[in-house]
């Protein structure tokens, strides 16, 4: 990723983007053909200090850039940039490198995606209590768990590759976007050639709702992974204790404390996030610009841009790791499920009691009666249940009492995962 991102890279695309123009402007029949494949067979990107040097002169890059090619081209070097703004070379490679970006985040999520499913199946009947508020509520399973983070990333995928394809579009409309100093036959022929589309409205530049959705795809991603990893910190915590990040031989947790085995790539993705969203904010507030456009975007996207995408992809490397490694404890799991005596079983009784004739009020207070005092002194709420005649006259309490039925529609879920599984490799091939 950083390659794709890196100055040598930007400025081969630059060259790409300027030789598909001249290429262009020869079919059209207004560049000499003979000038367009000498330039094809001998021009080359200069390196990036060469750039930096001249731009100390020019204070402008893309001129630098033009500068430093054209010098080595003799007499026909003058054709370089013909009828071309600063930006159609800037944003037609910047498209170039954003599908380049694009296609290793996708691999990372790919990859996210198959461990976390692989992971789910493992767990599917895998006990353990749901929370909500950070209070136990009713049991589920930690595979049905790491199904929703499947199907999340799943859902990211698909808003992050519509957000790369809105990005596969160039520009080489000329100042202001009307085509003054080039036509649309040359902006399609050069597109075509570099594997875009022509924007079908430009002003100088590509207007930014695009680059904002990108890195609002980007930060939803990150948002995602964040929850991911902020679930694996909780239930790392040593009164969870049911799951824990991958400690390796001769690791240390702690300076000062040889015990400690902390959640720090969790924390470290949780960071992360944090920042990739301040960069969608960004995109955000670039969408604005002054009439046909200034450059104030421009200062900000080389920074956000290739951050954002530097970050995510690290972000996913390191889930997937996570995910792959992360240590489950059922017995911990089974354990902290049965820490309340049963208390999960509330709605389950609350039900059945409604089903019996109880008006729902009535039935929510008697249910709630035993609850609160098997919470307040640490009973059994099963066994007040069943030492309650006015309940048990009511209903089969060991119905109620079935650990299975919380899960007995489990398998839907999984079913739609490995439907889900089977059309992404279905694609894949």
């Amino acid at each position: 990723m950083a390659l794709v991102w890196s100055e040598e890279a930007k400025l081969e695309r630059w060259l790409a983007v300027e030789l598909a123009a001249l290429d262009a402007w020869a079919q059209v029949g207004v560049v000499p053909s003979s000038v367009a494949r000498a330039f094809r067979n001998s021009a080359r990107a200069p390196s990036a200090e060469r750039v930096a040097e001249l731009e100390r002169t020019t204070n402008h890059d893309v001129a630098a850039f033009v500068d430093a090619v054209s010098a080595d081209l003799g007499r026909d070097g003058r054709w370089l940039h013909y009828g071309l703004t600063s930006s159609d070379v800037l944003d037609t490679a910047l498209a170039l490198t954003i599908q380049d970006a694009g296609r290793l985040l996708l691999d990372g999520l790919e990859r996210a995606f198959t461990v976390v499913a692989g992971r789910a199946e493992e767990h599917r009947e895998t006990l353990t209590i749901g929370r909500t508020h950070g209070v136990h509520a009713e049991p589920t399973t930690f595979g049905l768990k790491l199904a929703g983070w499947a199907f999340q990333l799943a859902r990211d995928q698909v808003r992050f590759e519509r957000a790369v394809a809105g990005m596969r579009v160039g520009k080489l409309s000329g100042a202001v976007g009307t085509y003054a100093t080039t036509t649309p036959d040359v902006e399609r022929i050069a597109c075509d050639a570099l594997g875009l589309e022509p924007a079908p409205s430009s002003t100088q530049i590509l207007q930014r709702d695009r680059h904002a959705e990108l890195l609002s795809s980007l930060a939803l991603i990150a948002s995602s992974l964040d929850r991911f990893a902020l679930e694996i910190r909780h239930l790392a915590r040593t009164e969870v204790r049911e799951a824990e990040e991958p400690f390796g031989r001769g690791q240390k947790g702690s300076s000062a404390m040889p015990h400690k085995r902390n959640p720090i790539v969790s924390e470290r993705i949780c960071g992360l996030a944090r920042v990739v969203r301040g960069y969608a904010l960004v995109g955000l507030e670039n969408v604005a610009l002054w009439h046909e456009r200034d450059i104030s975007h421009s200062s900000a996207e080389r920074v956000v841009l290739p951050d954002a995408f530097l970050a995510v992809d690290y972000m996913l490397d390191r889930f997937a790791w996570l995910a792959e490694g992360l240590v489950v404890r059922p017995e911990r799991m089974r354990a902290n499920l049965e820490a309340t005596g049963g208390l999960f079983f509330s709605q389950r009784l609350l039900l059945a009691l409604v089903e019996s004739g109880l008006d729902r009020d009535t039935a929510y207070r008697a249910v709630q009666r035993h609850a609160m005092r098997a919470w307040d002194e640490g009973l059994d709420f099963r066994n007040l249940v069943r030492a309650d005649s006015e309940i048990t006259s009511r209903v089969d309490v060991s119905e109620i009492f079935d650990m299975s039925a919380f899960t007995r529609h489990a398998d839907v879920v999984f079913a739609r995962l490995r439907a889900l599984v089977a059309e992404r490799e279905e694609v894949s091939t």
